[in-house]
């Protein structure tokens, strides 16, 4: 009887074409591959003459077929790494995305700065999402005490099993932006987020895999961008120590804007843009110091 079996070298060969030709990420191939197989990248290249076997090449056939179709990878092998750890992910939580690493870079870079190396710190990030943000912070720098906050539940869910797989420290609180920070009486250090910044007329302009598997809400305000922002820079006098480091993440378009906000707020803050690995604006960090915010 004939083997009608492919080795691993074809089936890819298969997959890369058929995504390539769907404008789809011909990488994404091998992520779905080595999930399938449970495999590393290096173990399955070591592979690649190796006959698959008929319900992983079943398997992968799915899920090719599903990622053709506009499904995130990420969302077909549950997880995406994230400053070298893995985060689940599902359609209730934006998948965390490498340039968000540079962001949190920044943050850690200020606080070392700013503060003793060993002094006990708190933070808070709004919007938390998968968690990315939050846990990350927590298992990078053991000093601080973070807080993350979420209008989902279902976003909140999901944080709180990525913080249990991962072993962080990370406490969660339900509500609208700063709200329940402001209800508890909580004041931080650091305040970092990375709201929804893209602007209504330009959602057009997003791949289908993000705009129909990702959740909108997390992605736009309905408006021009800004809104959060406003909401957020108007609320920080309430959260903020004394001192403290502030860390937006933004979009390449909206750094002037979101750092004459934070002026408006705190004059005499030391206001700086940062640019990701793109030569893009990707971050406004802040460093305020003040007792009376502008009103």
């Amino acid at each position: 009887m004939q083997n009608n079996q492919r080795t691993i070298f074809e089936a890819l060969k298969w997959a890369s074409s058929l995504l390539t030709e769907a404008g789809r990420d011909q990488n994404a191939a091998e992520l779905l591959l080595m999930h399938v197989l449970d495999l590393s990248r290096s173990e399955l290249l070591a592979r690649f003459h190796d006959q698959l076997p008929d319900e992983q090449d079943r398997l992968f056939r799915e899920f090719v077929t599903q990622h053709k179709k506009g499904v995130p990878v990420q969302h077909l092998i549950g997880i995406e790494f994230f400053y070298g750890r893995p985060f689940e992910v599902n359609k209730h939580v934006l998948i965390p995305r490498p340039e968000t690493e540079e962001v949190v870079l920044a943050a850690l870079n200020l606080m070392s700065d700013i503060f003793p190396h060993d002094q006990p710190l708190k933070a808070v990030d709004v919007g938390t999402g998968s968690g990315a943000i939050a846990i990350t912070l927590a298992l990078e720098k053991e000093t601080l005490s973070v807080t993350a906050t979420d209008i989902s539940h279902e976003a909140l869910a999901v944080a709180k099993r990525n913080q249990q797989a991962l072993g962080a420290d990370v406490h969660f609180l339900q509500g609208d932006l700063l709200e329940p920070i402001k209800d508890q009486g909580i004041k931080v250090d650091l305040f970092i987020s990375n709201p929804p910044y893209i602007a209504a007329d330009e959602m057009g302009g997003l791949s289908e895999v993000v705009t129909k598997h990702e959740p909108v809400n997390a992605l736009t305000d309905g408006r021009d961008g800004l809104w959060f922002y406003k909401r957020l820079v108007r609320d920080l006098h309430h959260v903020l120590h004394e001192q403290a480091v502030v860390v937006f993440e933004i979009g390449h378009k909206q750094a002037q804007d979101v750092k004459t906000l934070l002026l408006q707020s705190f004059p005499a803050a030391d206001v700086r843009i940062v640019k990701d690995i793109n030569g893009k604006d990707r971050a406004v960090c802040a460093h305020i110091k003040t007792e009376s915010p502008a009103e």
